[in-house]
């Protein structure tokens, strides 16, 4: 004799929703927690297809004119802008960009190797952290006075016309 008080949900046709059985609830829970996984391992679902569509993307501008290179890249500033010598600051990007000699830009970190402060000016051929006055070179990044041990990460630009771009 079958009654519909049963305690199995895949039994009871009128309490249970349309096309929805104890198998599908228990394969969706699985799937949910399978997302929640790779979530809290760094994944998830909506960027697992971006590493195949980022190496197609990568490729082309390293092979590709400088020009071409710097069109994907961010415009910081014009050549004038930066003194020979000198350098301008921009935390907003996390980078400073250099002239040691006149034509020759280079580009590193703001962020200042010994505690993480934003580097604030460039002085005296050297790039300064107000934190604890620490000082890297214009040309190499290296440490000209610590507490800083280690010199700040080069970055990379391309000088695109008069225009400095980041990338």
């Amino acid at each position: 004799m079958t009654h519909t008080t049963s305690p199995d949900p895949a039994a009871a046709p009128e309490s249970s929703a349309p096309g929805l059985s104890r198998r599908a609830v228990v394969a969706g829970a699985g799937g949910v927690a399978a997302v929640g996984l790779l979530t809290a391992c760094g994944g998830s679902v909506a960027t697992a297809p971006a590493p195949t569509a980022a190496p197609e993307q990568a490729p082309a501008p390293s092979a590709a004119p400088s020009g071409a290179a710097s069109s994907s890249g961010t415009a910081l500033t014009s050549t004038s802008d930066v003194p020979v010598g000198g350098g301008t600051v921009f935390a907003d990007k996390d980078v400073v960009v250099t002239q040691p000699t006149a034509g020759d830009f280079k580009a590193f970190s703001a962020t200042c190797t010994h505690q993480g402060c934003k580097v604030k000016s460039v002085t005296g051929g050297n790039i300064v952290c107000p934190c604890h006055g620490s000082k890297f070179a214009i040309a190499d990044g290296s440490v000209t006075n610590g507490p800083a041990k280690s010199p700040l990460p080069e970055k990379t630009i391309s000088v695109d016309g008069g225009s400095i771009v980041l990338g």
